[in-house]
């Protein structure tokens, strides 16, 4: 089996040969990156309480809010830029998936850190494993020469 790590920065970003299932998959991931930053954008709540099960009754509560609505801004620029990225330059999907792939990473990470105090497990915590697995096998089918 080999791999052709070159595949992420390719020479001509233009055109994607390998595997097409990858850039079906990985549209619809980002379509997901969108809606969820749209979610903690735009919910009234960020997506804190009725979501992530965040109690924002408590005194500071309007902060938390705010702050999942910022952290629903940023996720909305990586994505829309990932968008851009993914069908104006097909050649940098296996970049593309490679960094949708850091963010169950960075989330786990974080969620050592510190962990948020929730009523339930949040979705971005339970599906940090499956969507990481995922991910890394895209990039490696995404690579394979």
């Amino acid at each position: 089996m080999n791999f052709d790590f070159s595949a992420v920065f390719p020479d001509d970003p233009s055109s994607y040969e390998g595997f097409q299932f990858v850039r079906i998959v990985a549209a619809l991931l980002l379509f997901v990156m969108v809606v969820r930053s749209c979610i903690h954008l735009f919910a009234s709540d960020g997506g804190a309480h009725r979501i992530a099960g965040v109690d924002t009754s408590v005194e500071g509560g309007n902060n938390i809010i705010a702050m999942f609505h910022q952290w629903g801004a940023i996720q909305l620029i990586l994505a829309v830029l990932l968008c851009v990225l993914f069908f104006r330059y097909p050649g940098f999907t296996p970049l593309i998936v490679l960094t949708m792939a850091f963010d169950p990473v960075m989330r786990f990470v974080s969620g050592r850190i510190l962990n948020v105090t929730s009523t339930r497990k949040p979705p971005g915590a339970l599906l940090n494993a499956p969507a990481f697995v995922v991910l890394t096998l895209l990039f490696v089918a995404s690579i394979k020469g």
